[in-house]
Protein backbone atom coordinates (compact mmCIF):
# COMPACT_ATOMS: atom_id res chain seq x y z
CA UNK A 1 0.00 0.00 0.00
CA UNK A 2 1.27 3.44 -0.93
CA UNK A 3 0.39 6.78 0.62
CA UNK A 4 -0.65 9.81 -1.39
CA UNK A 5 2.58 11.54 -0.38
CA UNK A 6 4.76 8.66 -1.58
CA UNK A 7 2.87 7.88 -4.77
CA UNK A 8 2.87 11.43 -6.08
CA UNK A 9 6.04 12.95 -4.68
CA UNK A 10 6.93 14.57 -8.00
CA UNK A 11 3.49 16.06 -8.53
CA UNK A 12 3.44 17.38 -4.97
CA UNK A 13 6.76 19.17 -5.46
CA UNK A 14 5.51 20.70 -8.71
CA UNK A 15 2.22 21.75 -7.13
CA UNK A 16 3.99 23.43 -4.23
CA UNK A 17 6.31 25.30 -6.58
CA UNK A 18 3.42 26.96 -8.41
CA UNK A 19 0.81 27.25 -5.66
CA UNK A 20 -0.49 30.73 -4.85
CA UNK A 21 -3.43 29.66 -2.69
CA UNK A 22 -4.00 31.53 0.61
CA UNK A 23 -3.54 29.32 3.66
CA UNK A 24 -5.49 31.61 6.00
CA UNK A 25 -9.14 32.28 5.21
CA UNK A 26 -10.69 35.70 5.82
CA UNK A 27 -13.90 37.38 4.66
CA UNK A 28 -11.88 38.89 1.82
CA UNK A 29 -10.71 35.66 0.13
CA UNK A 30 -13.65 33.25 0.45
CA UNK A 31 -14.09 33.18 -3.34
CA UNK A 32 -11.16 31.42 -5.02
CA UNK A 33 -10.95 30.90 -8.77
CA UNK A 34 -9.55 27.57 -9.94
CA UNK A 35 -5.88 27.63 -10.95
CA UNK A 36 -5.61 26.40 -14.54
CA UNK A 37 -1.93 25.60 -13.98
CA UNK A 38 -2.78 23.26 -11.11
CA UNK A 39 -5.55 21.36 -12.91
CA UNK A 40 -3.27 19.24 -15.17
CA UNK A 41 -1.40 17.99 -12.10
CA UNK A 42 -4.63 16.79 -10.45
CA UNK A 43 -5.82 15.31 -13.75
CA UNK A 44 -2.58 13.34 -14.04
CA UNK A 45 -2.85 12.01 -10.50
CA UNK A 46 -6.50 10.97 -10.77
CA UNK A 47 -6.02 9.60 -14.28
CA UNK A 48 -3.15 7.39 -13.11
CA UNK A 49 -5.45 5.67 -10.62
CA UNK A 50 -8.63 5.34 -12.70
CA UNK A 51 -9.02 1.97 -14.39
CA UNK A 52 -10.39 1.52 -17.89
CA UNK A 53 -14.18 1.55 -17.83
CA UNK A 54 -14.41 4.45 -15.41
CA UNK A 55 -16.91 7.08 -16.47
CA UNK A 56 -20.16 8.99 -16.01
CA UNK A 57 -23.72 7.70 -16.06
CA UNK A 58 -26.47 10.30 -16.37
CA UNK A 59 -24.61 12.96 -18.38
CA UNK A 60 -27.97 13.96 -19.84
CA UNK A 61 -29.07 15.00 -16.33
CA UNK A 62 -26.00 17.21 -15.93
CA UNK A 63 -26.67 18.76 -19.33
CA UNK A 64 -30.28 19.46 -18.36
CA UNK A 65 -29.18 21.03 -15.08
CA UNK A 66 -26.63 23.23 -16.84
CA UNK A 67 -29.30 24.32 -19.32
CA UNK A 68 -31.49 25.45 -16.42
CA UNK A 69 -28.53 27.27 -14.86
CA UNK A 70 -27.80 29.08 -18.13
CA UNK A 71 -31.46 30.13 -18.18
CA UNK A 72 -30.97 31.89 -14.85
CA UNK A 73 -32.12 29.19 -12.44
CA UNK A 74 -30.09 28.37 -9.33
CA UNK A 75 -28.79 24.81 -9.49
CA UNK A 76 -27.15 22.45 -7.00
CA UNK A 77 -25.11 19.27 -7.27
CA UNK A 78 -25.21 17.05 -4.17
CA UNK A 79 -22.21 14.67 -4.19
CA UNK A 80 -21.32 11.72 -2.02
CA UNK A 81 -18.01 12.29 -0.28
CA UNK A 82 -15.43 9.54 0.24
CA UNK A 83 -12.05 11.15 -0.42
CA UNK A 84 -10.19 14.32 -1.32
CA UNK A 85 -10.10 13.05 -4.91
CA UNK A 86 -13.89 13.08 -5.33
CA UNK A 87 -13.99 16.49 -6.99
CA UNK A 88 -10.92 15.67 -9.10
CA UNK A 89 -12.50 12.47 -10.37
CA UNK A 90 -15.85 14.10 -11.01
CA UNK A 91 -14.30 17.01 -12.93
CA UNK A 92 -12.00 14.76 -14.98
CA UNK A 93 -14.66 12.20 -15.93
CA UNK A 94 -17.15 14.92 -16.85
CA UNK A 95 -14.61 16.54 -19.17
CA UNK A 96 -13.65 13.18 -20.68
CA UNK A 97 -17.34 12.67 -21.47
CA UNK A 98 -17.40 15.93 -23.43
CA UNK A 99 -18.73 18.06 -20.59
CA UNK A 100 -16.18 20.89 -20.59
CA UNK A 101 -18.95 23.47 -20.22
CA UNK A 102 -20.30 21.60 -17.20
CA UNK A 103 -16.89 21.34 -15.55
CA UNK A 104 -16.21 25.03 -16.21
CA UNK A 105 -19.51 25.96 -14.53
CA UNK A 106 -18.69 24.17 -11.27
CA UNK A 107 -18.22 26.10 -8.05
CA UNK A 108 -17.74 23.91 -5.00
CA UNK A 109 -18.56 24.82 -1.42
CA UNK A 110 -15.42 23.95 0.56
CA UNK A 111 -14.57 23.95 4.24
CA UNK A 112 -11.65 26.16 5.23
CA UNK A 113 -9.79 23.08 6.50
CA UNK A 114 -8.69 22.38 2.92
CA UNK A 115 -6.87 25.71 2.86
CA UNK A 116 -5.57 25.91 6.40
CA UNK A 117 -4.62 22.41 7.60
CA UNK A 118 -2.03 21.32 5.05
CA UNK A 119 -0.29 23.44 2.35
CA UNK A 120 -0.16 20.51 -0.06
CA UNK A 121 -3.90 19.84 0.26
CA UNK A 122 -4.47 23.57 -0.14
CA UNK A 123 -2.43 23.58 -3.34
CA UNK A 124 -4.40 20.66 -4.76
CA UNK A 125 -7.74 22.24 -3.80
CA UNK A 126 -6.77 25.39 -5.68
CA UNK A 127 -7.24 23.58 -9.00
CA UNK A 128 -11.01 24.08 -8.65
CA UNK A 129 -13.13 27.18 -8.18
CA UNK A 130 -14.47 27.32 -4.63
CA UNK A 131 -16.45 29.35 -2.14
CA UNK A 132 -14.85 28.69 1.24
CA UNK A 133 -16.98 28.46 4.39
CA UNK A 134 -16.36 28.01 8.11
CA UNK A 135 -18.27 24.77 8.94
CA UNK A 136 -20.23 24.91 12.18
CA UNK A 137 -18.77 21.57 13.28
CA UNK A 138 -15.31 23.18 13.38
CA UNK A 139 -16.45 25.10 16.47
CA UNK A 140 -17.26 21.95 18.42
CA UNK A 141 -14.99 21.19 21.36
CA UNK A 142 -13.15 24.51 21.37
CA UNK A 143 -12.09 26.19 24.60
CA UNK A 144 -14.65 28.85 25.58
CA UNK A 145 -12.24 31.78 25.08
CA UNK A 146 -11.07 30.50 21.71
CA UNK A 147 -14.62 29.66 20.71
CA UNK A 148 -15.77 33.25 21.26
CA UNK A 149 -13.09 34.55 18.90
CA UNK A 150 -13.64 31.79 16.36
CA UNK A 151 -17.40 32.26 16.45
CA UNK A 152 -16.96 35.89 15.41
CA UNK A 153 -14.53 34.78 12.69
CA UNK A 154 -16.92 32.10 11.43
CA UNK A 155 -19.77 34.59 11.17
CA UNK A 156 -17.59 37.01 9.21
CA UNK A 157 -16.39 34.32 6.80
CA UNK A 158 -19.81 32.76 6.29
CA UNK A 159 -21.57 36.09 5.72
CA UNK A 160 -19.03 36.89 3.00
CA UNK A 161 -19.39 33.40 1.51
CA UNK A 162 -23.18 33.57 1.36
CA UNK A 163 -23.03 37.00 -0.29
CA UNK A 164 -20.78 35.58 -3.00
CA UNK A 165 -23.00 32.51 -3.33
CA UNK A 166 -26.14 34.63 -3.78
CA UNK A 167 -24.50 36.32 -6.73
CA UNK A 168 -22.88 33.33 -8.38
CA UNK A 169 -25.82 30.91 -8.20
CA UNK A 170 -27.78 32.80 -10.87
CA UNK A 171 -24.83 33.37 -13.21
CA UNK A 172 -25.06 30.05 -15.04
CA UNK A 173 -23.02 28.18 -12.43
CA UNK A 174 -23.51 24.76 -10.84
CA UNK A 175 -22.94 24.91 -7.08
CA UNK A 176 -21.41 21.67 -5.84
CA UNK A 177 -21.99 20.64 -2.23
CA UNK A 178 -21.03 17.58 -0.20
CA UNK A 179 -24.14 17.15 2.01
CA UNK A 180 -22.29 15.03 4.58
CA UNK A 181 -19.90 17.95 5.07
CA UNK A 182 -16.96 15.56 5.44
CA UNK A 183 -15.43 12.44 3.94
CA UNK A 184 -17.07 9.16 4.96
CA UNK A 185 -14.94 7.25 7.43
CA UNK A 186 -15.99 3.66 8.11
CA UNK A 187 -14.91 3.79 11.75
CA UNK A 188 -17.22 6.78 12.32
CA UNK A 189 -20.73 6.09 10.92
CA UNK A 190 -21.86 9.64 11.77
CA UNK A 191 -19.71 10.92 8.88
CA UNK A 192 -22.32 9.58 6.46
CA UNK A 193 -25.08 11.62 8.04
CA UNK A 194 -26.04 14.79 6.20
CA UNK A 195 -25.45 18.10 7.97
CA UNK A 196 -28.52 20.11 8.91
CA UNK A 197 -27.32 23.26 7.12
CA UNK A 198 -27.89 21.60 3.74
CA UNK A 199 -31.60 22.30 4.11
CA UNK A 200 -30.82 26.01 3.76
CA UNK A 201 -29.16 25.40 0.39
CA UNK A 202 -32.10 23.39 -0.91
CA UNK A 203 -34.56 26.03 0.31
CA UNK A 204 -32.75 28.79 -1.59
CA UNK A 205 -32.13 26.92 -4.88
CA UNK A 206 -34.41 25.99 -7.77
CA UNK A 207 -33.09 22.63 -9.00
CA UNK A 208 -30.63 19.94 -7.99
CA UNK A 209 -29.14 16.58 -8.93
CA UNK A 210 -27.81 13.95 -6.55
CA UNK A 211 -24.52 12.32 -7.55
CA UNK A 212 -23.26 8.93 -6.38
CA UNK A 213 -19.61 7.88 -6.49
CA UNK A 214 -18.82 4.18 -6.79
CA UNK A 215 -15.24 2.96 -6.60
CA UNK A 216 -12.45 4.61 -4.65
CA UNK A 217 -8.95 5.65 -5.65
CA UNK A 218 -8.00 7.21 -2.31
CA UNK A 219 -8.74 5.61 1.06
CA UNK A 220 -9.00 7.98 3.99
CA UNK A 221 -6.81 7.25 7.03
CA UNK A 222 -7.06 8.41 10.62
CA UNK A 223 -3.88 10.48 10.37
CA UNK A 224 -2.80 13.32 8.08
CA UNK A 225 -4.57 13.60 4.71
CA UNK A 226 -1.28 13.03 2.93
CA UNK A 227 -1.16 9.55 4.46
CA UNK A 228 -4.36 8.49 2.69
CA UNK A 229 -3.79 5.29 0.71
CA UNK A 230 -3.94 5.38 -3.09
CA UNK A 231 -5.67 2.62 -4.99
CA UNK A 232 -6.32 1.89 -8.67
CA UNK A 233 -10.01 1.28 -9.20
CA UNK A 234 -12.87 1.42 -11.68
CA UNK A 235 -14.93 4.46 -10.71
CA UNK A 236 -18.44 5.18 -11.93
CA UNK A 237 -20.13 8.51 -11.28
CA UNK A 238 -23.95 8.32 -11.35
CA UNK A 239 -25.95 11.52 -11.78
CA UNK A 240 -29.57 11.26 -10.72
CA UNK A 241 -32.49 13.08 -12.38
CA UNK A 242 -33.01 16.83 -12.08
CA UNK A 243 -35.17 17.51 -9.03
CA UNK A 244 -37.22 20.57 -8.20
CA UNK A 245 -35.83 21.77 -4.86
CA UNK A 246 -39.13 23.12 -3.51
CA UNK A 247 -40.98 19.93 -4.37
CA UNK A 248 -38.22 17.72 -2.94
CA UNK A 249 -38.11 19.73 0.28
CA UNK A 250 -41.89 19.80 0.70
CA UNK A 251 -42.15 16.05 0.18
CA UNK A 252 -39.45 15.36 2.75
CA UNK A 253 -40.92 17.75 5.33
CA UNK A 254 -44.42 16.38 4.88
CA UNK A 255 -43.42 12.73 5.14
CA UNK A 256 -45.95 10.61 7.00
CA UNK A 257 -43.33 9.61 9.55
CA UNK A 258 -42.75 13.26 10.46
CA UNK A 259 -44.17 14.48 13.75
CA UNK A 260 -44.33 17.88 15.40
CA UNK A 261 -41.31 16.94 17.50
CA UNK A 262 -39.04 15.97 14.62
CA UNK A 263 -36.41 18.27 13.14
CA UNK A 264 -37.84 18.94 9.69
CA UNK A 265 -34.60 20.49 8.44
CA UNK A 266 -32.80 17.26 9.25
CA UNK A 267 -35.60 15.29 7.59
CA UNK A 268 -34.84 17.11 4.32
CA UNK A 269 -31.13 16.35 4.58
CA UNK A 270 -31.86 12.74 5.49
CA UNK A 271 -33.96 12.50 2.32
CA UNK A 272 -30.97 13.71 0.28
CA UNK A 273 -28.73 11.08 1.88
CA UNK A 274 -31.36 8.40 1.21
CA UNK A 275 -31.50 9.45 -2.45
CA UNK A 276 -27.70 9.22 -2.67
CA UNK A 277 -27.69 5.82 -0.98
CA UNK A 278 -30.28 4.50 -3.44
CA UNK A 279 -28.27 5.75 -6.43
CA UNK A 280 -25.09 4.29 -4.93
CA UNK A 281 -26.59 0.85 -4.27
CA UNK A 282 -27.96 0.44 -7.79
CA UNK A 283 -24.75 1.76 -9.36
CA UNK A 284 -22.58 -0.60 -7.33
CA UNK A 285 -24.43 -3.64 -8.66
CA UNK A 286 -23.77 -2.42 -12.22
CA UNK A 287 -20.15 -1.59 -11.44
CA UNK A 288 -19.45 -5.03 -10.00
CA UNK A 289 -20.95 -6.66 -13.10
CA UNK A 290 -18.68 -4.45 -15.22
CA UNK A 291 -15.64 -5.52 -13.17
CA UNK A 292 -16.62 -9.19 -13.34
CA UNK A 293 -17.19 -8.93 -17.08
CA UNK A 294 -13.73 -7.46 -17.51
CA UNK A 295 -12.20 -10.41 -15.70
CA UNK A 296 -13.73 -12.76 -18.21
Amino acid sequence: METLAAAFEGQIKKAMSISKVPTVITKDNVYQEGDINMLPILDEMAGTLLLSGSGIDGMENLEELLSKAKAGKSCLLMLEHYSNFDLSVFSLLVRQAGGDAIANALISIAGMKLNEDNPVVAAFASAYTRIVIYPSRSLHGLDSKIKKTELARSMSINRAAMKILDGKKTEGKLILVFPSGTRYRAWNPSTKKGVREIDSYIRSFDYMCCVAINGMILHVQQTDMMNDIVNRDLVRITVGPVLNCNEFRAKARNAIIASENEDKKQLVVDAVMAELESLHTIAEIKRQKQIDGGKG
